[in-house]
C-alpha cells in the first residue's frame, strides 16, 4: 500500500529541501572560493566544493542510517517491553 504524500507536504518538503541545497551551497562557496580576480573558477576551487559537497552526502548519509538503526531500537525496546507487559505471570 503506497502512502501519499499532499500537495502542501510535497511543497514543504521541497521548501525544506531548498533550504538545506543553499546552505550546503554557500557553506563550500564561502569555505572555497577565494579568488576574484577571474571569471574562471580554479582546478583548487573546483577540487574544494566538490569535496565540501561529498562530505556533506557522506554526512547527511551517516546521519540517516544511524537514525534509522535508533529506530530499529526503539521499536525492538518496544516491541519487548510490550511482549512482556502483555504476558500473564
Amino acid at each position: 500500500m503506497a502512502v501519499q504524500v499532499s500537495e502542501s507536504d510535497q511543497i514543504k518538503q521541497f521548501k525544506e529541501f531548498l533550504g538545506t541545497y543553499n546552505k550546503v551551497t554557500e557553506n563550500c562557496f564561502m569555505d572555497c572560493v577565494k579568488d576574484f580576480t577571474s571569471r574562471d573558477v580554479k582546478p583548487e576551487e573546483s577540487s574544494c566544493s566538490e569535496s565540501c559537497l561529498q562530505k556533506y552526502l557522506k554526512m547527511t548519509q551517516r546521519i540517516s542510517m544511524r537514525f534509522q538503526e535508533y529506530h530499529i531500537q526503539q521499536n525492538e525496546a518496544l516491541a519487548a517491553k510490550a511482549g512482556l507487559l502483555g504476558q500473564p505471570r
